[in-house]
């Protein structure tokens, strides 16, 4: 009968680790010590049992139990210092569904970067890049702007070792692009550009830019002005006016200022276009002839236009974005408006 009541017990033991094993992948270690090993515990309960075993078996029924008793107590206490651990902000609850994180989305300077060269690849224009660090040759020689130019004064950019440089614009993109192909010739290039402005609400030392060329036999001011009206109206809408206005730039002849009507106040008249009904978008032009026959491009033989604008000043312009300088600042609850 002893030995009977010796299975028994073990029995017992062995089905009350099954037992802590299986509540304890579910319950906190505040709720196993009382349930397993505190006073009214299921081992001390076990324990009660040892009197009704004889006295030759009662030594090796209470080593079994205090061993069963310590190795609950010590599984109970390690995954009470787990959880200290990780910490109760950070305890996981599997119970509960995931919680998916935010997705990011489109810069707004991206997203306007996007929509114009959209439009101008539904033109034909083929999108080219080039490198950042350029050659003084290729940010103003070949642009017709020497040494002695005062316009080189505004365009003066970050030095990396003579004659390296940030470029100042996206322009020697189009130098590169006429020295390896032949007319004729149609590319829009974006990229960033550097310039030594002192930042303010207009100005950035840092900006993008996206500038178009075409040059190939028989291209006319014409030819400019309805690729440049084309793209106002898909930007701004059917019922946008296009204005062009005398302006200089070296690397054009003649060369345009490009105003639209106030797409805020429809040319009637608001802070946002100064009363004048009128907001400047782009600068253009024919290409210079110097300019092609630096590029070993004939002038007589071909004519080309050309037209640039800052990608900020677009986006600025699109959603009444009073300061540049709110493109870099990174306010989640700026840029959660686009």
């Amino acid at each position: 009968m002893a030995s009977f009541f010796d299975m028994s017990l073990d029995a017992k033991i062995e089905a009350l680790k099954a037992e802590f094993e299986k509540e304890a992948s579910s319950l906190p270690a505040e709720q196993l010590r009382p349930r397993f090993v505190g006073p009214s515990g299921k081992v001390r309960a076990l324990f009660g049992e040892l009197k009704t075993l004889p006295p030759d078996h009662k030594k090796a029924a209470g080593e079994k139990l205090n061993a069963l008793k310590n190795d609950l107590e010590a599984r109970i206490e390690a995954l009470a210092s787990a959880k200290a651990a990780v910490g109760p902000q950070r305890a996981v609850d599997l119970t509960l569904p995931g919680r998916a994180p935010e997705l990011g989305r489109r810069h707004p300077v991206y997203r306007t970067w996007d929509e114009i060269v959209r439009v101008f690849s539904r033109l034909g224009f083929d999108v080219v890049y080039g490198p950042e660090v350029e050659v003084e040759a290729n940010n103003f020689e070949a642009l017709n702007i020497p040494v002695d130019h005062p316009a080189r004064d505004s365009f003066d950019t970050f030095y990396v070792e003579p004659p390296y440089l940030l470029r100042s614009h996206t322009s020697p993109v189009q130098i590169r692009t006429m020295k390896a192909r032949k007319p004729p010739i149609r590319v829009l290039c974006p990229g960033k550009v550097f310039r030594p402005d002192k930042p303010d609400a207009g100005h950035s030392p840092m900006f993008h830019q996206v500038e178009g060329l075409l040059v190939g036999p028989g291209v006319t001011f014409a030819h400019l002005k309805g690729v440049l009206d084309l793209f106002v109206k898909s930007m701004w809408g059917p019922a946008t006016t296009v204005r062009f206005r005398p302006s200089f730039f070296p690397f054009t002849e003649p060369s345009a200022e490009v105003d639209v009507t106030c797409f805020i106040c429809g040319a009637k008249g608001c802070p946002a276009c100064k009363q004048s009904g009128w907001v400047e978008i782009l600068g253009s032009g024919m290409v210079h002839p110097k300019v092609l026959a630096n590029c070993g491009i004939d002038p007589e033989e071909n004519t080309g236009f050309a037209f640039g604008m800052g990608v900020e000043r677009i986006a600025m312009l699109r959603w009444g974005i009073p300061d540049i300088r709110r493109f870099t600042e990174n306010h989640f609850a700026f840029l959660r408006q686009f």
